[in-house]
């Protein structure tokens, strides 16, 4: 069931303090430290290039991360804080909290819609439109699903797809206290549009009468 973890390479800092964390910016590194899990916290230190790379795609806070330096084992880390630079606004420095395989996390997961030829809505022209392509669930990180599944089997138009209407992993919950919608059936435009004539045609006729 865990999904692939993305690796985030970094190295080991040597010294601390402000003068360590200089000398990794002039290297064109950023240094960081990751504490937590029962043990030390180490300093480490990320190339500009590579962790940028990462921020600009975006929700870097709320994903798990495999954290490999060299000469230690690999730990399942999260971040939870990047410094920027007041002017500039680029990262400074970076924490990441180690987690053990129990620990509960926040992050977005995938939703996978299955039996698209099993839908009636969709057979009849019906569009698919998708609110949510992920949702935000609290897991265990040793449980971290691939994906969510929204089976459209016997989906109609006008019908909405809401969370309560999926079946979570075991042990996930929505960060969401409310049963926000994930997707919904609409009809296609012509069908809109011949519908709203039949309509009009009905109420023409009920007038003459």
């Amino acid at each position: 069931m865990a999904g692939e973890i993305p690796d985030l390479i970094a190295e080991a800092r040597t010294g601390t303090g402000k003068g360590a964390a200089r000398q990794a910016r002039r290297e064109g590194k950023v240094p960081g430290v990751v504490y937590g899990g029962g043990a030390d916290p180490i300093a480490i230190q990320i190339p500009y290039n590579v962790l940028l790379k990462r921020l600009k795609q975006g929700r870097f806070l709320s994903t798990l991360f495999n954290l490999k330096v060299e000469g230690q084992d690999d730990v399942r880390v999260i971040c939870r804080g990047v410094q920027r630079d007041v002017v500039k606004d680029l990262p400074t420095h970076v924490d990441f909290m180690r987690l053990r395989r129990t620990s509960r996390v926040a992050l977005f997961i995938p939703v996978e819609f299955i039996n698209h030829e099993d839908a009636p809505g969709l057979k009849r022209g019906g569009v698919l439109t998708v609110v949510r392509p992920e949702v935000e669930l609290v897991v265990t990180a040793g449980e971290i699903p691939d994906h969510i599944t929204v089976d459209l089997e016997g989906r109609s138009i006008g019908d909405v797809i809401h969370i309560s209407d999926v079946v979570l992993p075991e042990g996930a919950k929505p960060t969401i206290d409310r049963d926000f919608v994930i997707a919904n059936l609409s009809a296609p435009s012509g069908l809109v549009s011949t519908d709203n004539a039949e309509a009009a045609e009905t109420e023409a006729e009920d007038e003459e009468a």
